[in-house]
C-alpha cells in the first residue's frame, strides 16, 4: 500500500470517495489494510457518513461463557453470513454482550484486577469506542435483566428492584443510578422496553396451574423521577382471555414500532398438561390494543424443537429467532409477508448444548451518545 496512488490522495478526497459505498462495503474495505482501517475509522469520516447510511439489522448472540478472545457474533440476514466484531479494544478480562440500542452494545465486563468486579459497559464495536457506566454490585450482573432505549435510557430489572440510568438523570449525567422497588407479585418474565413503557408477563395462577397476564409500567420524564414510584398496571380485556389460555410458557419480544410480540407453544387443548402442536407468534398493536396472529412455525420445523427439552426465543422488530437444546441450528421468523417467512440459520457458534440467546443489533457508525 505504500506505493499505491491512493495513499497520496488528500484525506477529504478519500473520505468523499468512500462515502458513496454502502455500509457493508465500508466494513470490507476497513479490513484490507492498516491504511484503509485508519482512514475509514477516523472520526472525521464517521461524522461525514453518520446520517447518510442506513443501519444494518443483525442478530447478535448473547453467550455466558468467558472467552480469552471475546467477540460479538452476529448474523447478517441479508447476506446469510455469520460475522464477528472483536472486543479487543476493551481493557477488560471478559466481555459478555447482553443488550443493544441503535448503534450501541451493552455488556458485562470483568475487570483485570484480582477482585474480578463486573461493570456494565456501553460500546460501539464498529467505531471501537466505549464508556463504563457507574459501578453496580455483582448480584445485578447475575440476576438483572438489562433493558435499554433511546436517549441513553438503561434499566436493570430484577424480581424485587429496578435500577434506572439516563444521560439526563436529573441533569447529572452518567454518574448515578436511581433505585426503585419493582412492586410486582412474582418474577417478571421476558420484560421489554417499548418507548418509555416496560412490558412484562407475570404468572398470577396457582402452584398447580400457571395463569399468565400482561403488565406494564410507564417510566416518566427525567424531572419527575424523584416523585415517582414503580407501579405495574395489569393489562387485560374480556376478549383477551383465550389469547393467554392457548399459549404454553409465553415470552415477550419487542415488535416493530408500537407493537409487542408474544411467543409460546400452541396448546392442543385446554387441559392442564396439554401438548403443543406448534409455536405461535401473536402480535399486539398498542394503538388499538388488539391481537392478531403474526406467524406459526411449520410442522416439520416444530418437530425438531418438540424433541428438545428446552428452547429460547430472542430477537426484535421483524426478526425472531429460536434456539433449542441439542438443536444445532437456529430457526428464524421474518415478518416479510402476512404470516411471515420461516427458515433455518446454519452455522451458529454453539456453546455446549447448542442453547443460545441473543438480541437484534442495529449496526451504525454513530454512537447515539457522546462516548
Amino acid at each position: 500500500m505504500d506505493s499505491s496512488p491512493l495513499t497520496h490522495l488528500p484525506q477529504d478526497t478519500l473520505h468523499l470517495i468512500f462515502s458513496h459505498l454502502p455500509l457493508r462495503q465500508i466494513f470490507i474495505c476497513r479490513s484490507l489494510s492498516t491504511f484503509f482501517n485508519e482512514t475509514l475509522t477516523s472520526p472525521s469520516f464517521t461524522n461525514l457518513i453518520s446520517l447518510s447510511k442506513p443501519p444494518l439489522h443483525l442478530i447478535a448472540l448473547r453467550h455466558r461463557h468467558v472467552s480469552p478472545q471475546p467477540y460479538l457474533h452476529v448474523f447478517d440476514p441479508d447476506l446469510r453470513q455469520w460475522l464477528r466484531f472483536p472486543f479487543d479494544f476493551l481493557p477488560f478480562r471478559s466481555a459478555i454482550p447482553v443488550a443493544s440500542s441503535p448503534g450501541l452494545v451493552y455488556l458485562w465486563a470483568e475487570s483485570n484486577t484480582e477482585s474480578g468486579t463486573k461493570s456494565l459497559v456501553i460500546c460501539n464495536p464498529l467505531t471501537r469506542r466505549y464508556k463504563v457506566l457507574p459501578q453496580l454490585g455483582s448480584a445485578w450482573s447475575r440476576h438483572g435483566t438489562i433493558l435499554v432505549g433511546l436517549g441513553g435510557r438503561v434499566l436493570v430489572l430484577t424480581e424485587l428492584a429496578a435500577l434506572y440510568l439516563s444521560g439526563s438523570n436529573l441533569g447529572v449525567g452518567f454518574d448515578s443510578w436511581l433505585k426503585f422497588s419493582s412492586n410486582l407479585a412474582s418474577k417478571p418474565r421476558s420484560p421489554i422496553l417499548v418507548g418509555d413503557t416496560v412490558f412484562a408477563l407475570c404468572d398470577t395462577g396457582s402452584p398447580w396451574r400457571s395463569q399468565w397476564k400482561l403488565f406494564s409500567c410507564t417510566v416518566p420524564e427525567h424531572g419527575s423521577l424523584q416523585r415517582w414510584s414503580w407501579n405495574w398496571n395489569r393489562l387485560e380485556k374480556d376478549e383477551w382471555r383465550d389469547v393467554f389460555d392457548i399459549l404454553k410458557r409465553p415470552r415477550l419480544v419487542r415488535g416493530e414500532g408500537n407493537q409487542v410480540l408474544m411467543v409460546g407453544g400452541l396448546k392442543s387443548s385446554y387441559s392442564l398438561n396439554a401438548s403443543c402442536s406448534t409455536i405461535l407468534i401473536l402480535r399486539l398493536d398498542l394503538g388499538t390494543m388488539e391481537w392478531d396472529e403474526a406467524g406459526r412455525m411449520p410442522h416439520d420445523m416444530f418437530l425438531t424443537f418438540q424433541e428438545s427439552s428446552k428452547f429460547k426465543v430472542f430477537g426484535g422488530g421483524n426478526l425472531v429467532c429460536f434456539s433449542g437444546r441439542r438443536v444445532r441450528r437456529l430457526a428464524m421468523w421474518e415478518a416479510s409477508s402476512a404470516l411471515g417467512h420461516w427458515r433455518w440459520v446454519e452455522g451458529a457458534p454453539g456453546y455446549g448444548d447448542g442453547l443460545v440467546r441473543g438480541f437484534v443489533f442495529e449496526a451504525r457508525l454513530t454512537t447515539g451518545l457522546d462516548i
